[in-house]
């Protein structure tokens, strides 16, 4: 019976997950009719009932397990239960390998939420996870003022270019599990741009509310169900287009860099990158080939000191055939990431003025994809089949008030441009011709929007 009950639930790779915050079986209520199926228990939540309802719900229940959490018997426990599986959240230590062997054998499914540096990328895991993150958005400076970019504009807290790089070094489903900062309160508004800044980069959100936000909705505040629906309505929006989220990432940059370079700390030069709204496409050391660089007509090594003798005839064939390439100084060398690290510090900022300088003046006015006007408040990734026939730009708006009059130049010839949005019907854009390519001009993003671009 419990095989048959598991076969209505969805598989690892369409689990949309949250943190749950209760073991009352009367709180399903508030994921039916959300894209939300699969929850994460604390152990002291680990109820029976909760278990059955959410089962015959078609909700997958994952036991959340910390080191400090580990029982002998918990891999018995879990299956007794009949839980969908565990979630080991923590350092992968000797212990929790252990337990997740055990787990393995006992049939559950498992999913590791590890730290940036240990994730298993490229592995045979459906699900890579980590809770280490920032919490996105515009989080003001210490004397309450907005912090800086190195563009001037307001500097966004994100996730993405730690993710982007992972979805380049990874073909499964990507999770990132950071929790609101302590103590903090937050409208509805900082958890719409926390499932977006994730989901723009082909990863998932897991999704976790702050303990206000919580009572209320057990309490069934109108407030707050109001606010849990317009999160659930992004979420939907984003669940609903996944194709979307799945094409490769378009532009003429090709980002050579890797792990020892700086690319899991959030502000790296991928983020960067982000923040001038160039297209970029990642490419991993170990994956750099002419068919990754293909289509690129600049590239930037970061480390090319730690490129083979292989991997650097690649950049050499494309500068014969016409790309620029944007290299590190010489003797530069990337400060290695201290555990728990996870974003920059003084001395990895100093280390990549060095060569963000370079990058921006070769970048900065280059249309290498597509151009964005008025839009110091957002962040924007580029999709596209290599052939550029179909493009597909997201947009995400990490301020607290509407963005007006954007205009996007996108390089190349076409014809339709339509824009979708949670809160709207789709739309169509006028085309216009513009020096590069072609311009439209959208009104106004609320919170998030995607243009379609076809030939």
């Amino acid at each position: 019976m419990f095989l048959l009950a598991l076969a209505v639930l969805s598989t690892p790779a369409d689990w949309v997950p949250a943190r749950w915050f209760s073991s009352d079986p009367a709180s399903l209520d508030l994921v039916k009719n959300t894209p939300v199926n699969c929850l994460l228990l604390e152990q002291a939540d680990w109820k029976p009932a909760f278990i059955t309802a959410a089962r015959d719900q078609g909700v997958a229940v994952l036991g959340l397990v910390r080191a400090a959490d580990l029982r002998d018997d918990l891999s018995e426990r879990a299956a007794a239960l009949k839980l969908t599986g565990v979630a080991l959240e923590g350092e992968p230590d000797e212990k929790f390998m252990r337990l997740r062997s055990a787990l393995a054998d006992s049939g559950l499914a498992v999913v590791n939420i590890n730290p940036r540096t240990r994730m298993e990328f490229g592995g045979d895991s459906p699900i890579v996870a980590t809770w280490q993150g920032v919490w996105p958005g515009i989080n003001p400076a210490e004397d309450g003022s907005a912090k800086a970019a190195p563009s001037g504009a307001p500097w966004i807290d994100t996730n993405a270019g730690f993710l982007r790089f992972a979805a380049a070094l990874h073909k499964g489903e990507i999770w990132m599990g950071n929790t609101p900062p302590e103590g903090k309160t937050y409208p509805p508004a900082r958890y719409i741009q926390a499932l977006a800044d994730a989901a723009i980069c082909g990863a998932r959100w897991i999704l976790a509310l702050d303990s206000s936000f919580q009572k209320a909705l057990l309490a069934r505040d109108a407030q707050a169900l109001k606010g849990w629906q317009a999160v659930a309505a992004h979420l939907r929006y984003y669940e609903e287009n996944k194709e979307w989220l799945r094409m490769p990432p378009y532009g003429h940059l090709a980002l050579v860099q890797d792990k020892e370079s700086g690319a899991l700390l959030s502000g790296s030069i991928l983020d960067m990158i982000a923040v001038k709204h160039t297209p970029v496409r990642p490419v991993p050391i170990r994956m750099l080939s002419d068919d990754r660089v293909a289509g690129s007509t600049m590239a930037v090594s970061v480390d090319p000191s730690a490129l083979n003798p292989t991997q650097t005839e690649v950049l050499r064939r494309f500068t014969r055939g016409g790309g620029t390439l944007l290299t590190a100084p010489p003797g530069w060398k990337f400060p290695p990431q201290r555990d728990n690290q996870i974003v920059l510090d003084k001395e990895d900022v100093q280390k990549l003025d060095q060569i963000w300088k370079e990058v921006n003046s070769l970048t900065g006015r280059r249309n290498l994809g597509v151009r964005l006007f008025n839009v110091s408040s957002m962040l924007s990734t580029l999709y596209g089949a290599s052939d550029g026939k179909r493009l597909v730009l997201h947009l995400v708006n990490y301020s607290d008030y509407p963005v007006e009059n954007v205009t996007a130049i996108v390089l190349g010839k076409y014809a339709k441009a339509t824009l979708h949005a949670p809160d709207a019907a789709p739309r169509p854009l006028d085309v216009y011709e513009a020096e590069e390519g072609v311009g439209f001009d959208i009104a106004k993003v609320n919170s998030i929007a995607t243009l379609i671009i076809e030939n």
